[in-house]
């Protein structure tokens, strides 16, 4: 708890970091003016208030730290969709879906050593900016992030999807892509109690063990780092998109593994289909970096706590933005999908602007 009466409280500095992730393109100052201008004419203010200099906003920024946007993420965002919702549930279970994604972070050589480059065949061989790897579970039919984990480039997705794993529950249905696929992956989510739906690589062992009605097969899949570990049972499905307009004519080959074993619960026939869902993540990816952060807009904070301070307020912003479109899919009786993201977003910073949501005063008195 704050004991020194400060020009930018914590509080204030929370609202700013989400005021850097709803205005991207805006300036420090201008961010801070956004949020506060108008408050002095509509409510009135005890005291003039003045904007903070940029240097005075970066230093708030570096006291706060990044870990009450963590917590605001972790206890806020959570799965939107209700029972029934078109498109976020098969049958009993909710859909989601693991991905992952790379960020621009400002080149700064603090970045530079705490996330790294990626590689490039240009110039010196290394891309113009540090990135910094995010995995991520998503909600498929809200576009909801649930929860994520994030790394410096050189861990790779599977690492980082470990820590993802925690956010699965029994009333969960798991899509995730090949390269997410381990034992040590699959006998974790397992556990969770959620059902999985991976696609597998086509070099993939998968005995047959038992031929089923609907064309799927059952197979034991074992640890390839230890002969000892118990197989885990599984359900492959084998199946061939046809794509005669696409520039390769060939078929095109899916082999998906999924813990539901019993054909009558989930036919193969539905599940093959049901595994596009998985790129509703990709939108969900696209909202935030292209249309929230802009196309080609770097993270404008150059030391690594600040780039995860300001990652989470792109994250907690996304999350909102889809609790809005949400609420009112929900009030009119449509589905989330069709709403426009880029609309709602622009009212969300048009009626930020004008009808500014807090004061940097306090209230009350406090310790």
């Amino acid at each position: 708890m704050e004991r020194r009466a400060r020009l930018l409280p914590a509080r204030v500095v929370v609202y700013y970091v989400l005021g850097l992730a709803l205005y991207s393109s805006s300036s420090y100052e201008e961010v801070i003016r956004l949020m506060v201008e108008g408050l002095q004419w509509q409510s009135g203010w005890a005291r003039p208030w003045s904007v903070p200099t940029k240097s005075a906003l970066w230093q708030a920024r570096s006291r706060l730290g990044p870990e009450p946007l963590r917590a605001l993420f972790e206890r806020v965002c959570v799965p939107l969709a209700l029972p029934g919702e078109p498109g976020a549930f098969y049958r009993d279970w909710r859909l989601v879906s693991i991905d992952g994604t790379c960020v621009d972070v400002p080149d700064s050589t603090a970045n530079d050593q705490r996330f790294g480059r990626p590689g490039s065949g240009r110039g010196q061989g290394v891309g113009a900016f540090p990135q910094l790897r995010l995995v991520g579970l998503g909600e498929c039919g809200t576009h909801a992030m649930i929860t994520v984990c994030h790394g410096p480039l050189a861990d790779g997705e599977r690492t980082l999807a470990a820590s993802v794993l925690a956010g699965l529950s029994g009333d969960m249905l798991c899509l995730a892509d090949r390269g997410f696929y381990s034992y040590a992956l699959w006998k974790q989510a397992s556990a969770s109690g959620a059902q999985l739906l991976w696609r597998m690589k086509s070099n993939a062992r998968l005995p047959v063990e038992e031929r089923l009605t609907d064309g799927s097969y059952l197979t034991a899949i074992h640890d390839p780092d230890d002969a000892r570990a118990e197989p885990l049972s599984a359900r492959v499905i084998e199946y061939a998109i046809d794509d005669p307009g696409g520039a390769n004519v060939a078929q095109q080959r899916y082999r998906l593994l999924t813990t539901i074993l019993d054909p009558a619960t989930a036919p193969a026939a539905e599940l093959a289909p049901l595994y596009a869902q998985r790129w509703e993540f990709e939108n969900a990816l696209d909202e935030l970096k292209v249309h929230q952060r802009g196309p080609r807009v770097v993270l404008r904070s150059k030391t690594p706590e600040l780039v995860i301070q300001e990652l989470y307020g792109h994250l907690c912003v996304h999350y909102a933005i889809r609790w809005l479109m949400h609420t009112i899919a929900l009030e009119q009786g449509h589905d989330p999908d069709r709403l426009s993201f880029t609309r709602t977003l622009r009212v969300a910073r048009r009626t930020t602007g004008s009808h500014p949501g807090f004061s940097p005063h306090d209230t009350q008195r406090r310790p």
